[in-house]
């Protein structure tokens, strides 16, 4: 999945029941998801991730059972719809052990985890560092092929505590707590990383290195050499903002900078 340059088309659901902006029925919010899962196959995106980005503000770890029974309705239907591709998810914040038993119930293919090495403060709250538990869960649950992507000095977070420890070695210290993959961002959502600290980062790891924000029709032939995988959801929304619909002409302008850009 990670070795041909893939796009990650985002899903971001509507506000699920139980969180302050929740509004629509269960069926309206399929109903979104799945015309979304719709216009990305027919745009010829490579991926889809799900996430529950409208669900502000976040909890710590700690999520309510109806937003894990929710992602995981919401989950088995796109990836029935997507059957094309491969589908993971995200759960906010940082519930990493729901995402991965939502994974194994909707037959995810990955789940983007955040605080996977060292430890970070986030708009949430101090994120602890998971991977030893996380990696535990996985194989308790029984299944190893859910990849398990992580953020490393992610977006919308403070790294002053580790401020003496660089991406690289974040990077390198992910890879030797095996992470499948780790996941570069840009300081907010929308905003692209730096292309030499992607050089390093790339040069100094042997597990896959994806861009998770900030990727754009300009940028994307930029980072193209130095990224196995591009997460794109501000950018295939109508003016490039996250909670705006899907843009299927920005979507199909992107992909054909791709198709032309990964020959």
């Amino acid at each position: 999945m990670l070795l041909q340059k893939t796009i990650i088309g985002m899903i971001h659901v509507p506000a699920l029941p139980g969180s302050p902006f929740h509004e629509l029925s269960m069926d309206k919010i399929l109903e979104t998801c799945l015309k979304e899962a719709r216009i990305y196959k027919e745009c010829g995106v490579d991926a889809i991730a799900i996430e529950n980005m409208h669900d502000v503000p976040y909890l710590n770890k700690t999520i309510g059972p109806e937003t894990i029974s929710c992602m995981s309705v919401v989950a088995w239907e796109v990836k029935k719809e997507f059957s094309c591709g491969p589908v993971g998810i995200q759960i906010l914040a940082a519930a990493n052990k729901a995402a991965l038993a939502v994974a194994l119930a909707a037959r995810l293919d990955f789940i983007r985890a955040e605080g996977f090495v060292f430890g970070h403060l986030a708009d949430e709250g101090y994120i602890e560092s998971c991977a030893g538990e996380l990696l535990r869960y996985r194989k308790n649950i029984g299944n190893p092929k859910i990849l398990i992507l992580t953020d490393i000095k992610k977006k919308h977070s403070s790294h002053s505590i580790t401020s003496d420890i660089d991406i690289v070695e974040t990077a390198r210290a992910a890879e030797f707590f095996a992470t499948d993959g780790v996941i570069i961002t840009g300081l907010h959502t929308g905003d692209a990383p730096d292309l030499e600290i992607v050089k390093n980062v790339k040069k100094s790891v042997r597990v896959p290195v994806l861009i998770g924000s900030g990727i754009t029709c300009e940028n994307f032939p930029a980072f193209l050499p130095y990224a196995d995988a591009f997460i794109v959801g501000s950018f295939f929304k109508k003016e490039g903002f996250w909670k705006n619909e899907l843009d299927t002409e920005r979507i199909k302008r992107f992909m054909d900078v791709a198709r032309k850009n990964r020959i």
